[in-house]
């Protein structure tokens, strides 16, 4: 199928790997040129490098921090000039899990609430606000924002919050964005197999004398599909969301989990 991307400029924030890196290169794969954001430097440009030779496509790489109002609309301005314009965002850029931190009532604090909410949510409002504002004056364009499947289940304190708290934001900046031509859907994953996530198994399959393959599979049978979603799985979707085709899709939250009853971490 056609996706109709090709010549679209996309601009993918957390780019550098996961979900992120994933959902650049299927973007660059349909057609689309794209800048790649993220905090650290040499693994942003790295994946920019790797995803423009494998795509032909031209991918660029922006350093920001999406907590810091200035990064992100230099970041944008910076795309526009690149690219000459914006017409996909996609909101990606987060800490995954908190960072080790608790995300407990009685054994966390605020510093991860803050850090998340700031990062994450007031990120993407950031991101979407500045591209917004192209997207308006051409009459086109399309925000997805990556959430995450603790918005429907119990989950960590600041897991659960932050992730509602993105997709509530979908509906309302779709609400608003819609007459100027403008869709914005929320994806939600649920475990996905990707660096940072084999990572954080590492600890927990020590602990059960097993290996982090053996842990996937076993997490990945809760799965309605029985196995653990891959993130070029939630790229392909993304794909079909970003393109004119789901031009009636809008305000919508449409989980990517594998049909997942619970969230992993």
């Amino acid at each position: 199928m056609d996706l109709q991307l090709s010549g679209k400029r996309a601009v993918v924030t957390g780019g550098s790997r996961g979900i992120g890196r994933a959902i650049a290169h299927v973007l660059a794969r349909e057609g689309c040129d794209v800048v790649v954001c993220a905090r650290g430097e040499e693994a942003l440009v790295a994946a920019a490098a790797e995803i423009a030779a494998e795509t032909g496509r031209k991918v660029s790489a922006v350093v920001a921090d999406t907590s810091k109002a200035e990064e992100v609309d230099a970041m944008i301005e910076s795309a526009v000039r690149t690219l000459g314009g914006v017409d996909i965002l996609v909101n990606n850029a987060a800490a995954v899990g908190g960072r080790g931190a608790a995300d407990t009532l009685l054994g966390g604090d605020d510093s991860l609430l803050r850090s998340d909410f700031d990062t994450k949510v007031l990120g993407y409002v950031r991101a979407s606000r500045a591209a917004a504002r192209h997207m308006v004056e051409q009459g086109w364009g399309r925000i997805i924002q990556i959430s995450g499947l603790a918005t429907r289940m119990a989950s960590g304190v600041s897991g659960g919050m932050r992730n509602a708290a993105v997709t509530n934001l979908g509906v309302v900046l779709a609400n608003e964005l819609g007459p100027h031509g403008i869709t914005v859907n929320t994806l939600q994953p649920g475990a996905v197999e990707t660096e940072a996530f084999r990572a954080r198994l590492e600890g927990m399959a020590e602990s059960h004398g097993v290996g982090v393959d053996t842990l996937l599979e076993r997490i990945g049978q809760s799965n309605a599909i029985g196995r653990i979603v891959k993130a070029k799985e939630i790229a392909e979707v993304a794909a079909f969301v970003a393109s004119p085709l789901a031009a009636a899709l809008t305000g919508e939250s449409i989980s990517v989990g594998g049909g997942s009853p619970n969230v992993y971490y």
